[in-house]
């Protein structure tokens, strides 16, 4: 199946083809798989035993990684207003890296996205951890079928910030190193036969990781061939650091892992007083457009 979006005079697709791990390129997207299971909690024996968690109790809290302790910011507000105060060079790497990273934290947030800057010396090449919580995962009819308690998805992002950077298939490998890296409660490894094992959580489900890949220019023909060889959940979204998300895709093992069967993707044009007039992607849900997210915190 194919994720289908435009963005000028190109179309791009994501999802299934004839063969495995294959990115599509010839039709519109339609899911047809089963979406994300979540493994049940064996029955004790024992009369005196607690009973099991119901299949949908959410796990404990995530802990997040600590930011270095020189960090003095945590969004793009306090941020600005911290290299004003340390006259930081805004066109120095640390500078550029920074502010990007904390715009796609906030341009991800309508699309259900709830993300934390952990970037540092030690990030073992994650700038973004969170979850991505979408109302139609998990459910086998429609989006209100979805229940609060439902396991969002894990999410392992990399920022590729800066007019000069190359987009290739060579940072499709690096993500794939950092799904290795990850901190605990993100963490899963490729398994036998192409399978993906990942940690257990509380109530004793898989929550499922996937890897996004964000950078300002839209995906090469390279990074969506890298994307369907991979053997990763993976997505690549294109966000201009001046603008809004204007592409989003995701190789069949994504669609597999991570339940994301009757999701799609296209743009939708709007008009604000300070912008004008722009574009931005919208997801759906069996072809139907689903509501943009409130804005939450991890």
């Amino acid at each position: 199946m194919a994720a289908v979006w435009r963005y000028g005079r190109a179309v791009f697709y994501a999802g299934r083809s004839s063969q495995a791990n294959a990115l599509a390129v010839s039709r519109p997207w339609r899911a047809s798989i089963s979406p994300l299971t979540r493994s049940q909690s064996s029955k004790s024996s024992a009369s005196s035993s607690p009973p099991p968690p119901p299949p949908h109790s959410p796990s404990p809290p995530l802990i997040y990684p600590d930011q270095p302790r020189s960090v003095k910011h945590n969004d793009l507000p306090s941020f600005l207003r911290y290299a004003e105060r340390a006259g930081l060079d805004t066109g120095s790497t640390t500078y550029v890296g920074t502010h990007y990273e904390y715009t796609v934290a906030g341009h991800l947030a309508p699309l259900g996205f709830s993300l934390r800057r952990v970037g540092g010396a030690s990030d073992r090449g994650i700038d973004l951890l969170g979850i991505w919580a979408l109302p139609c995962l998990n459910s086998t009819s429609s989006a209100s079928s979805w229940k609060p308690g439902d396991e969002p998805l894990r999410v392992i992002l990399q920022c590729k910030a800066g007019a000069g950077q190359r987009v290739g298939p060579h940072l499709v490998r690096e993500l794939e190193g950092a799904f290795i890296g990850a901190p605990v409660g993100w963490r899963t490894r490729v398994g036998v036969g192409d399978g993906l094992e990942t940690e257990k959580s509380g109530n004793g489900s898989s929550p499922a990781v996937i890897g996004v890949l964000v950078t300002e220019k839209p995906a090469t023909k390279g990074i969506r061939e890298a994307l369907a060889r991979s053997r990763w959940p993976m997505a690549y979204i294109f966000c201009p650091s001046a603008g809004h998300v204007q592409q989003m895709l995701w190789n069949q093992q994504a669609e597999k892992t991570c339940g994301l069967a009757g999701l799609g993707v296209t743009l939708r044009h709007a008009v604000d007083e300070v912008e004008g007039a722009y574009t931005h992607v919208v997801l759906t849900w069996q072809g139907k457009p689903l509501p943009r997210a409130s804005s939450q915190g991890p």
